[in-house]
Formats: C-alpha cells, sequence, structure tokens
C-alpha cells in the first residue's frame, strides 16, 4: 500500500496536510495520533472511502479509485463502530460475507475464525443478544474470513477487557504469521502497539511527525515510551472540531 501527497479539508479547514506512507507486504504499522491529529480521515483515504482532495492511493496494487473493488476483495476492515445485523444469527451473519467476498469453503473458514479469535459459543446467539465486546470480536472474524492480504483494524480491542483484548491480539499476530497478512492498525493503547506493531507513524496536525520502530520514534522525542510520545503530541494538538470523525460511514458493514 502506497500513498502519497494525500490532503483533505473539511468546511474550509485542513484535516490532513500532505501525508506520505508506504506499508510493505506482511508488515505490522501503527497509524498514531491525539484526536483531530488526521488519522481516520488518512485512513479513510486509504480504504477509497474518503475521497482526497489531492494525492494518490495505490492499495495492495490498485489504483483508486477505479479499483476499489478490486482491492477491497483483498482487504479485511473492522471497527468497533461499524454496525452489526442485529437480527441474524452470527453464523448466518458470517455466511453472507463469506459469500461476498467468494470464500470457496465457507463453512470451514467461519468454523477456522470464530475458533481463531475464541468466540465459537456465539455462532447460534442473535445480534441482539451480543454485547458491545462481543460485536467488536464478530467483526473482527467477519474481517479475516477471506484471509485478506491487508487487514485494517481501528481501535481493534477499545470495547474488550483485557483477558479478550489479549486473545485477540494473538488471533492477530497468528492470522500474520500464517497467510503473511499486513496490519494497519489505529489505537490508544501504546502497550498493545508495542505487542503487535514494528513500526509506528505518528500524524499531529494532519502531517506525519514520525516514522520508524517504538523504540526508535520514543528516542527521537526523548521521551521514556510511546504512551509519552503520545501525551506529548496530545498536548501541543490545538483543540478542535474531531474532523477525523467527520466522514465516518457504514460503507464497510
Amino acid at each position: 500500500m502506497r500513498a502519497t501527497g494525500l490532503v483533505k479539508r473539511f468546511r474550509g479547514e485542513v484535516a490532513v496536510a500532505g501525508v506520505d506512507l508506504e506499508v510493505g507486504s506482511g508488515g505490522h504499522v501503527a497509524l498514531l495520533g491525539p484526536n483531530g491529529a488526521g488519522k481516520t480521515t488518512t485512513l479513510f483515504m486509504l480504504l477509497g472511502v474518503v475521497t482526497p482532495d489531492a494525492g494518490s492511493v495505490d492499495l495492495v496494487g490498485y489504483r483508486l479509485p477505479e479499483g476499489r473493488t478490486a482491492a477491497l476483495a483483498q482487504v479485511g476492515f473492522a471497527a468497533g463502530y461499524l454496525p452489526l445485523a442485529e437480527r441474524m444469527r452470527v453464523r448466518e451473519f458470517l455466511r453472507m460475507y463469506a459469500d461476498l467476498y467468494g470464500v470457496a469453503r465457507p463453512t470451514a473458514a467461519i468454523d477456522d475464525a470464530l475458533e481463531r479469535f475464541g468466540i465459537g459459543h456465539l455462532a447460534s446467539s442473535l445480534g441482539t443478544e451480543l454485547s458491545s465486546g462481543q460485536r467488536t470480536l464478530v467483526g473482527i472474524v467477519k474481517a479475516t474470513l477471506h484471509r485478506p492480504r491487508l487487514l485494517v483494524l481501528d481501535e481493534p480491542t477499545a470495547s474488550l477487557d483485557p483477558e479478550v483484548a489479549m486473545r485477540v491480539r494473538q488471533g492477530l499476530l497468528d492470522l500474520a504469521r500464517t497467510d503473511g497478512s499486513t496490519l494497519l492498525i489505529t489505537s490508544h493503547d501504546m502497550s498493545e502497539v508495542e505487542k503487535l506493531c514494528e513500526r509506528v507513524v505518528f500524524l499531529a496536525h494532519g502531517r506525519v511527525v514520525a516514522d520508524g520502530s517504538p523504540a526508535r520514534v520514543t528516542a527521537s522525542f526523548g521521551r521514556s515510551g510511546l504512551e509519552d510520545v503520545f501525551l506529548h503530541l496530545a498536548e501541543a494538538q490545538p483543540p478542535s472540531a474531531d474532523t477525523d470523525t467527520t466522514e465516518r460511514t457504514d460503507r464497510f458493514s
């Protein structure tokens, strides 16, 4: 995946101001920054959900927007804010997406994915019976059914308790190890980032301000850890409307 010179404005305000980002095959990368830094807007431009005012995106070998449909067949996306069908059972919901993805052996793929993240017991549950954390888990399972080349996760464990969050991290790392999937993650949990990612990209004021290993980025700011870097950037971020969430959409639901 490669993005060059991404720019986006909302109501005359610049949300993203010339972001360049390249994520190689098999990489584990975190896109980080305080609220209003431009990370969610950047993420949505990378996925073709938001159209940049300037710049270009190549997603798993396809130029957006022309190649978006072909690209998204090889991309998985999960976020806690995406809706889940409330009147469908979990297995029915996952089978619907397995069919949309063209999964060759859908029953086996669903069973494997449910087992990978430890929620096989939820297969017969209705959406209305699930907690917010369980809904998040089902969304992650859905995003991994087709063994995507690129898996994009927006705050994947934000609503999960520590034990379940650990299980999700283990499942993601197992998927990346066995399938070679690339991971692109946003998170406010810096300990999670350090467990999942070998590279972090910090945004502030709509620009990339740091890019490297967690240790290298921490050292470049003279801080004791990624959390200190995050807090430092948050303190320097001017108060403004959260432009990151302005264009949130359910196009991935």
